[in-house]
């Protein structure tokens, strides 16, 4: 082999090396995406049981309810529609009824939303960007 060909031997398994690694990158982010949904956008996309997703929205007023442990079923609502929310394990401070939240997990089979991560309002000025847009959007939120 010649000079140059040794050279173009090398830069081409390295840029093949390079593509094979961004693929498997890119492939790697595409796993853990999980999409933003209000309860209005399940209605005309419903997600499959089991896609992990992320449903945002407020919590409806009279719909906390604590059950055994650590286990709280609740609604979250875009004023229009509801998804009812089962989550196990500590919730925020902050959690609490009217306020707005984002909450990642997956339907199960009873069509019941499971989450596996709660994220309320931190203070009295912010509410998470998706979710606020969406309610600006629907006229529910006023900042």
């Amino acid at each position: 082999m010649t000079r140059k060909q040794k050279r173009l031997t090398i830069i081409g398994t390295g840029m093949g090396f390079l593509a094979l690694a961004a693929a498997l990158t890119f492939y790697a982010l595409g796993q853990r995406t999980s999409y933003f949904y209000m309860p209005a956008d399940l209605l005309s996309q419903p997600a499959q049981a089991g896609e992990r997703i992320r449903l945002g929205g407020l919590v409806e007023a009279g719909s906390v309810v604590r059950g055994d442990g650590t286990r709280v079923r609740f609604a979250v609502t875009d004023s229009e529609n509801t998804v009812e929310v089962v989550y196990d394990g500590i919730l925020p401070d902050l959690f609490r009824e009217g306020q707005g939240v984002v909450t990642e997990g997956a339907f199960g089979p009873d069509g019941v939303f499971v989450a596996d991560t709660v994220l309320a309002k931190h203070d009295e000025t912010y509410m998470p960007r998706e979710v606020a847009d969406r309610l600006m959007e629907e006229g529910v939120w006023q900042e």
